[in-house]
């Protein structure tokens, strides 16, 4: 197609992969980064331009500019623990920076938004696994963040021209099978990378905080997603909006979980080395169990992971682990 898919935050880790996606497909791409967390590295495809969503004029030349079909929004600060200390952070970038887009696109006739969202809109869970429908209870503010953004998508659905996907992500994970980008977090807080980052030296041990949950081996259990296959959902909800598709909230996981022994353990096997743990008290708010449902995904959007397994997770994260620290032994 002609028309640009603008994709906020495309520098970023789940960005990027979509960003190769959409280049797969034929899709013309626009990358709107202002590079804060962003990388100048993961930028191999469309066009970019520098910016900052806080910047309305500037935005606004974009869209008189580029001839723009629908926004893929990725460009959220997505720290739980930075969320309680610095709230305000939170919803300015969260909130108020993703209506100056929205606005934006009504000004401009811009019908098709593709949301990055959270299953931090939950909350503690009451049941496992967690449905679309589950209640939406979030216990800090970047999850509480995320679903202010939900609500104003639903409402701007109902009264203008304007449909929307909201994915609810799990625990994204892994890199590109082509190992041309990857996960680059400063500071990193995921727990696969955090593990490989020991396993290659750059860290002399990881942490297991908490081991007595009421779960098989009394770690917490986490729903880990291959970012490709959460990309190719991305793909998949912007074809179904395209096609007249309605506005729709989906959750994006493995429908399964693994316990952090369970990762640490095959990151043992995948990489052959040896890694310390050290175990420590459990950590406020961390439930002992997050796995979602992802049917409803699969059902409307024909959504079919390929990465489901952990060790092809793992694998893929351990070949660009060791291309981004070629040396380290």
């Amino acid at each position: 197609m002609n028309k640009y898919i603008l994709i906020i935050g495309g520098a970023g880790y789940i960005g990027s992969h979509v960003n190769k996606e959409l280049s797969k497909k034929g899709y013309r791409s626009l990358i709107y980064d202002n590079l804060s967390t962003g990388n100048l590295e993961a930028l191999q495809w469309g066009d970019f331009i520098l910016g900052d969503l806080g910047d309305t004029e500037h935005i606004r030349l974009v869209f008189q500019k580029y001839d723009i079909a629908a926004v893929m929004h990725f460009a959220a600060c997505a720290y739980v623990e930075e969320s309680m200390v610095n709230p305000r952070k939170y919803y300015v970038n969260n909130v108020v920076n993703t209506l100056n887009i929205l606005n934006i696109m009504q000004d401009f006739n811009v019908d098709k938004f593709i949301f990055s969202s959270s299953c931090a809109t939950y909350g503690n869970p009451v049941e496992i696994p967690i449905t679309e429908s589950h209640p939406q209870k979030p216990i800090n503010p970047y999850g509480q963040s995320k679903l202010m953004v939900e609500n104003i998508l639903n409402d701007y659905s109902k009264t203008y021209n304007f449909k929307y996907v909201s994915l609810r992500y799990f625990n994204a994970a892994g890199a590109d099978p082509d190992v041309d980008i990857g996960e680059m977090h400063d500071p990193e807080t995921h727990l696969i990378p955090l593990v490989l980052d020991s396993a290659i030296g750059k860290r002399p041990d990881i942490k297991i905080f908490g081991t007595d949950y009421d779960t098989r081996d009394g770690t917490c259990i986490r729903d880990y997603i291959h970012v490709t296959d959460l990309s190719i959902a991305h793909l998949q909800a912007l074809e179904y909006l395209m096609s007249g598709g309605a506005s729709q909230v989906f959750n994006l996981g493995n429908d399964k979980g693994y316990t952090v022994r369970e990762v640490i353990e095959v990151t043992k096997k995948v990489t052959g080395k040896e890694i310390s743990v050290i175990e420590d008290k459990k950590r406020p708010g961390d439930p002992a169990v997050l796995v979602g449902s992802a049917e409803k995904a699969k059902q409307v959007l024909s959504w079919e992971p390929k990465f489901f397994e952990l060790q092809q997770i793992i694998d893929t994260a351990w070949k660009w682990h060791k291309k981004m620290n070629q040396g380290e032994s």
